[in-house]
């Protein structure tokens, strides 16, 4: 297929749709104990909703929303000490757009810059460096974040920044690792995850071997999985095909983008500037080993946690909101407490119900919301 529209072909999807329910029918999954396969990446949970996926799929399968969305798991106390280097005299914060409303103990980042903060939304960390090249007199912060995706382009603006001599361009680090985090997922007591859609722009750059493990030591079957319908469609479909056949294997539906070792040249970019923290702070998933990296000594300069005063508090989530139980899989965002209610786009309480991949903002944007809240009335009564 060449074109986008193919990947969402109504006939194809109505094959694929048949092929699944016949595949559910043999293997004799019921709804008192559904089959339960996690879609990690937050475009993937878009996906599924903005095309109805969810709908087509048999009662029997039932899909768990994972914490696959950067901005979702950043602990409120991250976000608490981007707001204070943003209040910094001196400095510009720069940021991606959807971590401006992320809401931290007092403050989002938006909030600071109406209080007066100089923050700035930027597409890339290149127009941070850029900003750092024209106003030399101020320092320029860049607040990066997200999995392995997004950790070459990072890596390769902080190597730009020294080619260029430019010292006044920092990051506030926050990138974080795919394969401790399904790990932990696999090894939490409330889990019970019967096969996995990985992510496939994580996989574009690391490749699909890192999950050898889910298929080896833990005998889940997962799939490398794209982002149009018919990608969901066939990878579900793909992971029926193993449970049918008892197999738990690494297979490469998006293979088309995806190459088996991964994208060298970003892979030694990240790794040349970048090394594995001891551990790192999740939202509802806790303090995780080795799921998050950090500047290199050998880049101290670009380093704004160590060029500044960062306080680095664990703050707790408000107990009203669930983000937690929903990152994990324990809960659908419908069940929270305060979904569509006190938490909303407009006064979001949690980042699910802010960030382009937070499950919350999937089920508020495309879901029947009123159905959604008759639901959580009936589980909450």
């Amino acid at each position: 297929m060449k074109y986008v529209d193919e990947f969402r072909d109504p006939e194809k999807a109505r094959m694929l749709v048949a092929e699944i329910n016949t595949i559910t029918e043999q293997l004799g999954i019921t709804q008192q104990r559904p089959l339960q396969l996690m879609e990690f990446c937050g475009g993937h949970t878009h996906t599924i909703f903005r095309y109805g996926i969810e709908q087509m799929l048999p009662k029997a399968i039932e899909l768990i929303h994972g914490p696959g969305c950067p901005v979702c798991v950043l602990p409120m106390g991250r976000v608490d000490d981007c707001v204070t280097l943003a209040e910094r005299p001196n400095v510009i914060f720069t940021t991606f757009g959807d971590a401006m409303r992320v809401p931290g103990s007092k403050k989002s980042l938006l909030q600071a810059k109406a209080d007066g903060a100089d923050i700035r939304m930027v597409y890339s960390p290149l127009d941070a460096l850029n900003l750092a090249r024209k106003h030399q007199e101020k320092e320029v912060i860049f607040f990066a974040l997200g999995f392995e995706t997004t950790m070459p382009s990072t890596a390769l603006t902080v190597l730009q920044a020294e080619q260029d001599n430019i010292n006044n361009f920092s990051l506030f680090c926050n990138h974080i690792t795919t394969v401790p985090t399904i790990k932990a997922i696999l090894d939490s007591p409330d889990m019970k995850i019967d096969g996995f859609l990985a992510p496939g722009h994580v996989s574009m750059v690391v490749g699909a071997r890192p999950f050898d493990f889910v298929a080896e030591t833990y005998e889940k079957p997962i799939v490398v999985t794209g982002f149009e319908p018919l990608d969901i469609l066939q990878s579900i479909w793909m992971l029926l095909k193993q449970l049918s056949e008892k197999r738990h294997d690494v297979e490469n539906q998006y293979a088309r983008i995806v190459p088996e070792n991964g994208n060298e040249p970003a892979m030694d970019a990240l790794t040349k500037v970048f090394e594995l923290r001891e551990f790192f702070e999740w939202r509802g998933l806790g303090s995780i080993d080795h799921s998050g990296v950090k500047m290199r000594d050998a880049y101290a300069a670009y380093d704004a946690e160590q060029k500044f005063t960062v306080p680095n508090l664990k703050i707790a989530d408000p107990k009203s909101c669930q983000c937690g139980e929903v990152l994990k899989g324990v809960i659908r965002p419908w069940e929270c407490k305060v979904f569509g209610t006190q938490c909303n786009p407009e006064t979001p309480m949690g980042a699910l119900m802010v960030s382009t991949e937070g499950a919350c903002a999937a089920y508020y944007n495309f879901g029947n919301l009123n159905e959604l809240l008759q639901k959580k009335e009936a589980v909450n009564a």
